[in-house]
C-alpha cells in the first residue's frame, strides 16, 4: 500500500475515533462499521496496531479502540450490589459500571473508562473500567474471620458496604488477631476477577463488643487522626501563654463592653461571643471571634496539622479537634472573665434589619458570663430560677434586645428569599460503657436561633467587605439546585395540592421558602422539607463569590469558628494582614496561589467528616434499637425504592420495610409518582404517609433496622 493511501486511511480512522458519535469498538466491529472488505481486514488490523504504537490511538484491555487523547478518567463510586458509577468532573452524567465491567476497582479509586455501545441501566451511559490509575485506599477496617478449618488463613470482612470482596490474610500476617476482632488490614494485592484482594493486618483495634471499638473503627476507616504529633502538641503548649500587655498592643480594648458566650451546656471550645447595645433607634451588634491566628502562625507545625485536618469531627462519644486542647479548650476559648484576643465585627443595624455600617478590628475582650442556650431560653419562657435571674440581672435586658434584633434579621433574610430548613435534630445518649441508651429529639430554641442569626450577619458582612476591598478570599458558596431534582420536587408537591413555580432558568430561593412556609405545621411538612433539602446541591468553599442559594445572598463566608474550621482561620489571617498593612503584592500572590487548594481540600474534608459523623450516629441508633426488637413504633415514610419502604420513626431512627415482606399483594415502585402500589389491589404507600411498624431485626454491623407493617394509621393523618 502506498504511503499516501496509508496516511489517508489512518486519518480516516483517527477522525472516526475522535468524533462525538463514536462508541469504542473492537477491530472486528470497526471493520464492519467502516464496511471494510474481509480481504482487507488484516490491513486494517495492522494499521490500528501501528497507530497505537505511534500513540495516535489507544487499545483497552478488552481490545476496544480509544482516542489517545481525552481519556475518560474519573472516580469510581461502588455500590453494595456489585455495580457502581464513575463520576468525571465537568461531565453532567455519571457512567454506570456493571459488576463484570468493574475490573478490580474499589470505591474511591481513580479509573480510566471506555464507553460501551449499549445502555441498560436507567438513563446512564454504560462504560467499562479499563485501568485503575490510582488506588484510594492502602488499607481498610473490618472484622477478622478465620474460615479455614486448619486456621491457616482468614479473611477481613470490610465494614464499608461498598467493598464487596473480603480480604485474604494468611495466618502469619494476621498479627495474632482472633475471630471477631476489629482490625486494620493493609492491601498487599487488590485481586482480580478470580482472586480476592490480599493483605496484612497492621493493627488490632479490639474485640467487636469492647466499649468504644465500634466508633474507633469508624475513626480508623475514615482515616481520621485523633492523636496530635508530638511536635504539634509541644508547640501548642509553648504558644498557649496568658495574654500579655505586648499581645494587647495596638488592639481595640473592649474589655468593658458587656458580652457573653451562648453555647450548648457541654461545649468546650467557646470561639464566639456576642454583645449588643442601642444607639438611638439602631442596634450595635458585636460578634467577637477568638483570634486563633495569633497562636497558629502560617507554615508552623500547628498550622500544617490544622490544614491537613481542616475541621473538627463530632462523634457521639468524642470530639476530634482541629487544634490541640491547649488551644481549642484553653487560650483560644473565650472563657468567662478571662482576657482573650479576638477579631471583632461590629455592625450597626437599623430597625429594618439593614446593616448601615460595620467595622472589623483586632480586639482584646473579657466575657461577662458563659451562658447556655437553655439558660437564655428560660428567660424568654419565664421559667428561669430566682437564683439565675439574680445572677444575670445586668444581662437580662440585653438578652431581650438580642431576641428583638434576631427576629428583625431573620425577617429581613426571609423577605429576600433565605431558606430555613427547620429540622428537629436528635442526640444519641451513651452510658458509661459508651453504649447507646436513648435517642433524644430536640428542636431549635429562640436562644440558639439568635446566635445563628448573629453569626450569619457577621459572616455576610465580612464576606461583602472583603469582596469590595478586593482581597484574596475563601467564600462559602451554594449553587442553584439541580434542575432534574427540582422538577421532580415540583411534580410531587403539585400532586399534593401545592403551588411551586419553576422556570426554564431554574428556581428562585423565594419559591422554596414559600413552599416550606405553606406546609409548615402540616403532617407532610417534614417530608416536603426533606425532599426540598435533597434537591439542593452541597455548599462548598471557593475563591470566587458565586453566591449562596440557600441564604439568597451574593456574598457569604465562614468567619466565626476558627477553632474548628480551617477556612475561618485562613480568613482571619488575610483580614489581619489587611488591617496591619501587610497585604502587599507578594502576599497577595501568595494567597492567590494557596487558596484554591485550601478551598478544595477543606470542602473535601468537611464532606469526609460529615460522612463519619452520619455513619457513627447511624451505628449508635442501630445499637439503641437492639434493645427494642419486637416493639411497635409510629413513623413516616421517608423514602421509597424498588425493594423497600424507608420509615423514619418518631424518635428519628430510620428503618426499612422490605416490599417482599408485605403480605397480601405484590408491590411495585412507581418512581415518577413516588409511591409503591399493589398489583392486585388499590393498596398504595406514599411518601409522608404515617404508618405503625414493628421492629423485627437489627444488624448493628450493617447499621440496618428491619421493620414490618404493624397497623396503618388513619389515612387522614397523612393527608
Amino acid at each position: 500500500m502506498k504511503r499516501e493511501e496509508t496516511d489517508r486511511r489512518k486519518k480516516l480512522i483517527k477522525e472516526l475515533i475522535e468524533s462525538d458519535f463514536y462508541v469504542p469498538m473492537k477491530i472486528k466491529e470497526l471493520s464492519m462499521f467502516m464496511q471494510v472488505p474481509k480481504a482487507e481486514r488484516n490491513i486494517l488490523r495492522e494499521l490500528v496496531y501501528e497507530m497505537a504504537a505511534e500513540g495516535e490511538i489507544s487499545i483497552s484491555k478488552s481490545g476496544k479502540i480509544l482516542a489517545a487523547e481525552g481519556a475518560l478518567i474519573g472516580t469510581y463510586e461502588a455500590h453494595n450490589g456489585g455495580f457502581g458509577f464513575v463520576v468525571i468532573e465537568g461531565h453532567k452524567e455519571d457512567y454506570y459500571i456493571s459488576e463484570e465491567n468493574a475490573l478490580n476497582a474499589m470505591d474511591g479509586d481513580t479509573v480510566e473508562i471506555s464507553r460501551l455501545a449499549k445502555t441498560h441501566h436507567h438513563k446512564s451511559q454504560e462504560a467499562e473500567i479499563v485501568k485503575v490509575i490510582k488506588r484510594a485506599h492502602e488499607s481498610i477496617v473490618g472484622t477478622f474471620s478465620i474460615k479455614h478449618k486448619d486456621k491457616a488463613f482468614g479473611f477481613v470482612i470490610p465494614d464499608n458496604e461498598h467493598f464487596t470482596s473480603d480480604v485474604f490474610v494468611a495466618v502469619e500476617r494476621s498479627k495474632g488477631a482472633k475471630n471477631g476482632d476489629k482490625v486494620v488490614v493493609k492491601f498487599t494485592g487488590y485481586g482480580d476477577e478470580r482472586h480476592n484482594p490480599e493483605g496484612i493486618i497492621t493493627e488490632i483495634i479490639g474485640a467487636y463488643d469492647d466499649p468504644g471499638v465500634d466508633i474507633e473503627s469508624i475513626v480508623r476507616a475514615y482515616d481520621i487522626t485523633e492523636k496530635f504529633p508530638e511536635n504539634v502538641e509541644n508547640q501548642a503548649i509553648r504558644v498557649a501563654k496568658p495574654v500579655s500587655e505586648a499581645d494587647m498592643a495596638g488592639r481595640r480594648d473592649l474589655r468593658d463592653l458587656m458580652m457573653v458566650t451562648i453555647d450548648c451546656e457541654d461545649a468546650k471550645d467557646l470561639d464566639d461571643a456576642v454583645s449588643l447595645y442601642r444607639d438611638g433607634e439602631n442596634y450595635v451588634l458585636g460578634v467577637h471571634i477568638a483570634d486563633v491566628t495569633n497562636y497558629v502562625q502560617e507554615s508552623s507545625a500547628l498550622d500544617k496539622e490544622a490544614v491537613k485536618r481542616a475541621t473538627s469531627v463530632y462523634l457521639p462519644d468524642r470530639v476530634i479537634p482541629m487544634l490541640p486542647k491547649e488551644l481549642s479548650n484553653g487560650i483560644c476559648s473565650l472563657n468567662p472573665r478571662e482576657e482573650r484576643l479576638a477579631l471583632t465585627c461590629i455592625m450597626t443595624v437599623n430597625p429594618k434589619g439593614k446593616i448601615i455600617s460595620s467595622d472589623i478590628c483586632e480586639s482584646v475582650i473579657k466575657t461577662n458570663r458563659r451562658m447556655s442556650y437553655n439558660e437564655v431560653q428560660s428567660f424568654f419562657d419565664d421559667t428561669a430560677s430566682e437564683e439565675l435571674k439574680e445572677e444575670c440581672a445586668e444581662l437580662i435586658p440585653m438578652f431581650f434586645e438580642m431576641r428583638e434584633l434576631s427576629h428583625i434579621l431573620r425577617e429581613k433574610r426571609r423577605k429576600r428569599g433565605g431558606i430555613d430548613f427547620d429540622f428537629a435534630e436528635s442526640k444519641v445518649i451513651l452510658d458509661e460503657n459508651l453504649k447507646a441508651v436513648d435517642v433524644v429529639e430536640y428542636k431549635r430554641t429562640e436562644s440558639a436561633m439568635l446566635i445563628e442569626d448573629f453569626m450569619l450577619a457577621a459572616n455576610e458582612t465580612v464576606a461583602e467587605t472583603c469582596f469590595y476591598e478586593e482581597l484574596p478570599f475563601v467564600y462559602r458558596t451554594h449553587e442553584s439546585p439541580d434542575m432534574e431534582k427540582i422538577e421532580s420536587l415540583r411534580r410531587f408537591v403539585i400532586n399534593m395540592g401545592y403551588h411551586f413555580k419553576v422556570s426554564k432558568e431554574g428556581v428562585h430561593p423565594k419559591e422554596v421558602q414559600k413552599l416550606l412556609k405553606e406546609v409548615d405545621g402540616k403532617p407532610e411538612a417534614a417530608l416536603i422539607t426533606r425532599l426540598a433539602l435533597r434537591s439542593m446541591r452541597q455548599a462548598k468553599y471557593t475563591t470566587e463569590p458565586t453566591g449562596h442559594f440557600g441564604l439568597a445572598t451574593n456574598y457569604y463566608c465562614h468567619f466565626t469558628s476558627p477553632i474548628r474550621r480551617y477556612p475561618d482561620l485562613q480568613i482571619h489571617r488575610i483580614i489581619k494582614d489587611q488591617l496591619r498593612g501587610r497585604l502587599n503584592d507578594r502576599k497577595y500572590s501568595h494567597y492567590e496561589k494557596i487558596l484554591p487548594e485550601i478551598a478544595k481540600h477543606s470542602s473535601e474534608m468537611e464532606r469526609h467528616a460529615d460522612e463519619a459523623e452520619r455513619e457513627s450516629v447511624k451505628l449508635k441508633k442501630a445499637e439503641y434499637m437492639l434493645d427494642h426488637v419486637g416493639e411497635i413504633y409510629s413513623g413516616v415514610i421517608s423514602g421509597l425504592t424498588n425493594y423497600g419502604i424507608f420509615v423514619e420513626l418518631d424518635n428519628t431512627v430510620e428503618g426499612m420495610i422490605r416490599l417482599a415482606d408485605i403480605e397480601g399483594d405484590y408491590y411495585l415502585y412507581d418512581e415518577k409518582n413516588m409511591c409503591v402500589n399493589g398489583t392486585h389491589s388499590s393498596k398504595s404507600f406514599k411518601l409522608g404517609q404515617r404508618l405503625k411498624v414493628q421492629v423485627v431485626y437489627v444488624d448493628k454491623e450493617l447499621k440496618e433496622i428491619d421493620l414490618v407493617l404493624a397497623e396503618e394509621e388513619e389515612k387522614e393523618d397523612a393527608e
